[in-house]
């Protein structure tokens, strides 16, 4: 998923830029954040358009959080500077920069009314459908934004949407009988489906080891740390139902649907009285706090965890990768209590016994040589394709795959995929654990079929749309030099 991310994310900037209405829609979720240092409040200039600290975080948080969601959460800082987000948040701005300064030499403007439509239609702004001041302003409160940057940012949006508005052109006739004809290629194919039950194999322990010691390094402990941590509950903070009302009117920004609307005070209510509790036994916490720092208390438990353990929370672990062995970190939320941790010891990682990783790297070699095996028996196949009982298809094309024996509706599209991609007529095709050995008998080209017109129109205007905005970036890129104030945003 990473890599295809990585390789793809040309086409995510299109998406990216927009990352204020996203923002906003996804019911005032808190991002994460990332320390910049800069000159003067700015980490560049394209052109005549500087591009502030502040806009570079905001997007780097939603960067972070769209890929975040793509891997169902398990993204982490480590992971993110591996994969060059903030690289990709500065590429982001910086593209949106050149198109606004393309934007102010050619003219285009967008007028208040125009900000005001926007801002009125972002339904993260709006109670029963209609646009509300207080939860807008709550929000900028709570954001530590100002009303008139966050309006400038809408105001860009608009101007880059405009702009790339003057890009789209109606697909000509040759260009979708060009497309209708690569889409509407059919073969019929001599095939061979191998699975991983075709080779016989055993783990021989000797090569198990010999695997091992050239991957070692991949086999480490989890650093872990000892710590000592002072628990302060919040189950017998008492709050009425007078403040929790009162909590809720104050706060209902914070509650809301998977959609984005927000919730009545009923649905909301178990929520919002955990956060109550919580903010009213914040300052019992800081006092526990200060008393095991003066060693007044002992701590509720020592334990030794491996970092990332969820028996604390990903921001606590942030803290503690932080800091030194007899540090001890403010109280921080986990849960419905409070977690006041000590750092009393740090376990490096180190590499693992051989007996200590014996299972997981078995499970590695035993992978790794059944598709040796498996892609060994392919060629072999392949050599003999007509004497090995193969099958042979009827006349197939990508939306008509149903018909391959063996493979399943994902397989069979992934296979399809691969194969109409290819120049070779015969081949090896690996799919997931299974391999397609295949030749390609026959191929003919099928009827436009008349109720995919509006299909192959729309797949021809993003194809063109695409290549207009690829090259425009080009030719922005010489009109408007990028200066950079700070290291690490650029390759």
């Amino acid at each position: 998923m990473i890599s295809w991310m990585q390789k793809h994310n040309k086409y995510l900037v299109w998406t990216i830029w927009v990352a204020t209405i996203a923002f906003i829609g996804a019911g005032f979720v808190g991002w994460g954040s990332y320390s910049f240092g800069s000159k003067a409040g700015n980490v560049a200039k394209v052109g005549n358009i500087e591009i502030t600290q502040s806009k570079l975080n905001m997007v780097y948080s939603n960067v972070y959080n769209q890929y975040n969601e793509m891997l169902q959460g398990k993204l982490d800082d480590k992971k993110a500077k591996e994969m060059g987000l903030i690289k990709q948040a500065f590429a982001t701005l910086a593209t949106q920069a050149k198109i606004l300064n393309f934007a102010q030499d050619v003219g285009i403007i967008v007028s208040d009314e125009e900000v005001a439509k926007m801002l009125e239609e972002i339904k993260g702004f709006q109670k029963d459908g209609v646009f509300n001041k207080e939860i807008y302003n709550a929000y900028l409160r709570s954001q530590r934004l100002k009303a008139k940057v966050f309006e400038a940012t809408l105001r860009d949006d608009l101007v880059i949407n405009k702009t790339l508005a003057l890009l789209q052109t109606e697909s000509l006739p040759l260009e979708e009988e060009t497309v209708s004809a690569a889409m509407n290629v059919a073969d019929k194919l001599t095939y061979k489906v191998l699975t991983p039950s075709d080779v016989t194999f055993t783990a021989d322990e000797a090569k198990v080891k010999a695997y091992w010691e050239l991957h070692k390094e991949n086999y480490m402990t989890k650093k872990a740390y000892t710590l000592s941590i002072v628990w302060t509950p919040t189950n017998e903070t008492v709050v009425t139902d007078e403040e929790l009302k009162a909590f809720y009117e104050a706060n209902t920004f914070n509650y809301t649907d998977a959609s984005g609307k927000q919730l009545l005070f009923d649905a909301a209510k178990e929520k919002a009285s955990q956060d109550l509790k919580l903010k009213k036994t914040k300052k019992v916490a800081q006092k526990s706090y200060i008393a095991f720092k003066k060693g007044k208390i002992e701590s509720s438990e020592n334990t030794t965890l491996p970092v990332g353990d969820p028996k604390l929370t990903k921001a606590l672990w942030d803290e503690i990768g932080q800091k030194s062995i007899g540090d001890i970190l403010k109280p921080k939320v986990v849960g419905d209590k409070y977690a006041t941790v000590k750092i009393k010891s740090i376990n490096e990682p180190k590499v693992m016994s051989f007996e200590e990783a014996k299972e997981e790297v078995t499970k590695a070699y035993t992978v790794q040589a059944k598709k040796e095996a498996l892609l060994t028996l392919a060629e072999s196949t392949l050599k003999n394709l007509d004497e090995s009982n193969a099958t042979v298809s009827d006349f197939i094309t990508l939306e008509k795959s149903d018909n391959l024996k063996s493979l399943n509706s994902q397989e069979s599209l992934q296979f399809l995929q691969k194969l109409f991609t290819s120049s070779k007529e015969t081949g090896i095709i690996s799919i997931s654990n299974k391999v397609v050995v295949y030749n390609i008998m026959e191929q003919k080209l099928l009827e436009m079929d008349a109720n995919k017109t509006d299909f192959v129109k729309e797949n021809v205007n993003q194809m063109k749309k695409r290549t207009f905005e690829t090259n425009l970036i080009k030719m922005l890129d010489e009109k408007y030099p990028t200066e950079v104030y700070m290291e690490g945003l650029t390759n």
